[in-house]
């Protein structure tokens, strides 16, 4: 039988921690401009800018919001090298389908080691443009690969946040009172066009300890990396780079007990495309 009581704890919880991530881009917006001034409050609007004209018998010209867009974008398609001299497959994409304001958003991530996915994060999001830099994003995520199967109830905001960095930030809730926060960052930085250099962050954190998927409460694990891409063209970019990781507090310790490593450092080399 369904829980009621848990079940509304959970909503109560993922409410309060989607009113405080959905704040983050007004708190952004008091921080000094760096994007050339305070967006338009209907940047985003397709048809904002006709004043009111009638174009004839055709009516209004073709915007971007009139119809359903979809794509397909592999941030990373990658080979690693640990530290171990051990090699596995990583990847990385983003997929969507809807309008300008409203979309369906599926993002996922996982490793590949000997044919075999060693560990994935699919979610699934309705997204929400809610201002001109930033998606509001409710949806569930499920976590698969070696260890036991978890799915969460999750909610966050994604955008540009001023000194032109990338945002993603999500809370998840899940059964048995688990909660868990995820935030990662990247930056580019042009030396040419099309030489690019990109600084990439990721942090996990977990309300509770989970002993079958070896994460303790706290501060998780984090990533810090670095890739140099060149784009021959903005759909096809091949790259090189490095990864440091480093688990931290109870997941550290029971890494440290199950013979694991606390922190890696992985040489990649991959591609970067979408269409």
């Amino acid at each position: 039988m369904i829980n009621i009581n848990n079940m509304m704890n959970k909503i109560t919880k993922l409410a309060v921690v989607t009113l405080l991530l959905v704040s983050l881009p007004a708190m952004a917006s008091d921080m000094p401009d760096m994007q050339g001034g305070s967006a338009p409050a209907d940047a985003r609007d397709p048809h904002a800018y006709a004043d009111g004209q009638d174009f004839g018998p055709l009516g209004h010209p073709h915007m971007g919001d009139d119809e359903i867009m979809s794509g397909v974008w592999f941030n990373r398609l990658e080979r690693v090298q640990a530290n171990n001299d051990t090699y596995a497959n990583a990847y990385e994409l983003r997929g969507w389908v809807g309008k300008d304001y409203d979309k369906l958003v599926l993002k996922a991530e996982g490793d590949v080691d000997e044919g075999k996915l060693h560990e994935a994060r699919t979610e699934l999001f309705w997204s929400h443009a809610n201002s001109a830099f930033w998606d509001m994003q409710l949806g569930m995520r499920n976590d698969s690969g070696v260890a036991p199967a978890q799915n969460w109830l999750a909610a966050g905001v994604q955008g540009l946040a001023p000194y032109w960095f990338e945002i993603d930030a999500t809370a998840y809730v899940a059964d048995q009172g688990r909660t868990a926060f995820r935030l990662s960052a990247e930056y580019e930085l042009l030396f040419t066009q099309k030489l690019i250099l990109q600084p990439r962050f990721e942090a996990n954190f977990y309300g509770k300890a989970d002993v079958e998927r070896e994460t303790g409460a706290g501060l998780s694990n984090a990533l810090a990396g670095l890739r140099l891409r060149y784009e021959f063209s903005r759909q096809f970019a091949p790259y090189i780079g490095i990864d440091w990781l480093s688990k931290f507090g109870e997941t550290a310790d029971m890494a440290t007990v199950a013979g694991a490593s606390v922190h890696d450092t992985n040489v990649v080399a991959g591609l970067r495309m979408w269409f």
